[in-house]
């Protein structure tokens, strides 16, 4: 599947819109997409998106982030993909650099592997040489994603607040082929 991977913007209220409702509908954990679980309105989301860009403006419980939508041909909003540039005391250990998900309608297409790739490519250009990227124990589909674009299994932990096992992989930027 062809994706593109862009910054989101305003114009794409309504599309945000209805991706977060498809995901609190299929019970997804929208892993990737910020507080959007939590704001129902996609434009106090974009401002929150907007303010973890920078260092200054990053509120002090977050990290600076950038987020991505993923676009397929036809415009539409079919995943959701944010590069952390360095960790706190939590995404050391439970979340890494990137979170990703798809939309339910939309998955086993490849979106994932796809939107992983490209946001390497961002990686590399930021200057990050190494990115950690964490999925729950069970979650196949994003073992493969996380496989297929290069990961090294690291280790295994159990995330006390969500009660779930978390896997670590590791993955080493070297120069894009």
């Amino acid at each position: 599947m062809t994706i593109l991977l862009r910054e989101p913007t305003a114009e794409m209220a309504p599309e945000i819109a209805a991706y977060r409702q498809e995901m609190l509908a299929a019970g997804s954990s929208m892993d990737g997409c910020g507080s959007l679980r939590h704001t129902g309105d996609p434009l106090q989301w974009l401002a929150q998106v907007e303010s973890m860009r920078r260092e200054e403006t990053c509120p002090p419980q977050w990290v600076p982030a950038t987020q991505f939508v993923a676009l397929d041909q036809d415009g539409r909003l079919v995943g959701m993909i944010q590069v952390r540039r360095r960790f706190n005391d939590f995404l050391e250990r439970y979340g890494g650099h990137i979170g990703y998900s798809v939309r339910p309608g939309q998955r086993r297409r490849g979106v994932a592997k796809e939107m992983l790739r490209q946001a390497l490519a961002y990686c590399r250009e930021i200057g990050l040489t190494r990115v950690l990227i964490t999925c729950l124990e069970e979650n196949e589909a994003s073992r493969r994603t996380i496989l297929a674009n290069g990961g090294v299994y690291e280790s295994t932990v159990f995330e006390p607040q969500e009660q779930v096992r978390l896997q670590r992989y590791w993955i080493t930027l070297g120069e894009e082929s």
